[in-house]
């Protein structure tokens, strides 16, 4: 049975930097993207056709379920961009492990290609990316002192330890979100290379549907919850109260 590491394999070095398995993995993902967009982009048309059809239906639906959240079609068509990006990017890491021969090819001895969010530093790069992102966006929504005073507030004991306890909520914010997200990959993939090195063949194919579901889940989920926090961190503190 292939071996299962909790850490991703180094293959080779660029200058001081290690390029691991699901750093390549990444890399991978980031091109898959990269490749739809300058096919969809590549021939647009008035009257969609094809691929571009696709995509655009895709992209309507995901817009109106950000609207959905948001409930204001400005704010949805400003956060899209950055949160579609966040469920695209999973989707399409977490499915492509699903590939056969994703995880046999050898280099140097060791899988050349590992899931990247069953590595800690995908997942724990993404939340962070999250969170700081939505500091960012409620700065640029509500001025830097009102958001920064949501955190650090002197007015009263009361205050300050409601804004230290929000504070700590921020830092759990990342640490959740990059376990959730690395724990159920890493499970599922354990679980594929378990059972189809114990009953190979036709008894694995419904743990890979399980799979493909559990994906999807995991990057609506991560998305989510990101497009929440993203309202309420760009939402003036006296209105979301009011909600």
């Amino acid at each position: 049975m292939e071996e299962i590491h909790l850490a991703s394999n180094v293959l080779f070095t660029i200058g001081p930097i290690p390029v691991t398995n699901a750093i390549l993995a990444t890399w991978l993902g980031m091109l898959v993207l990269i490749a739809i967009a300058f096919a969809v982009s590549r021939n647009l048309s008035l009257v969609p056709q094809g691929i571009q059809n696709v995509v655009e239906g895709v992209i309507e639906v995901l817009l109106d379920l950000v609207e959905q959240v948001t409930q204001d079609r400005r704010r949805a068509e400003q956060f899209f961009p950055f949160v579609v990006t966040f469920f695209l990017f999973i989707l399409i890491v977490n499915w492509m492990e699903l590939i056969p021969g994703y995880g046999s090819i050898l280099f140097g001895g060791a899988p050349l290609l590992r899931s990247a969010n069953s590595d800690l530093n995908t997942p724990l790069a993404l939340a962070l990316i999250s969170v700081i992102g939505t500091q960012i966006a409620g700065i640029g929504a509500i001025g830097l002192a009102k958001h920064v005073g949501h955190y650090l507030n002197f007015s009263g004991p009361v205050e300050f330890f409601v804004g230290i306890l929000h504070l700590i909520g921020e830092v759990a914010k990342v640490i959740s979100f990059a376990f959730r997200l690395f724990g159920n990959v890493f499970a599922g993939e354990v679980l594929i290379v378990v059972m189809s090195f114990l009953i190979p063949y036709f008894v694995p194919v419904p743990f890979y549907g399980i799979e493909i579901f559990v994906g999807f889940i995991q990057a609506l989920v991560f998305t989510m919850l990101t497009l929440v926090f993203l309202t309420i961190a760009t939402t003036p503190h006296h209105e979301a109260e009011g909600h």
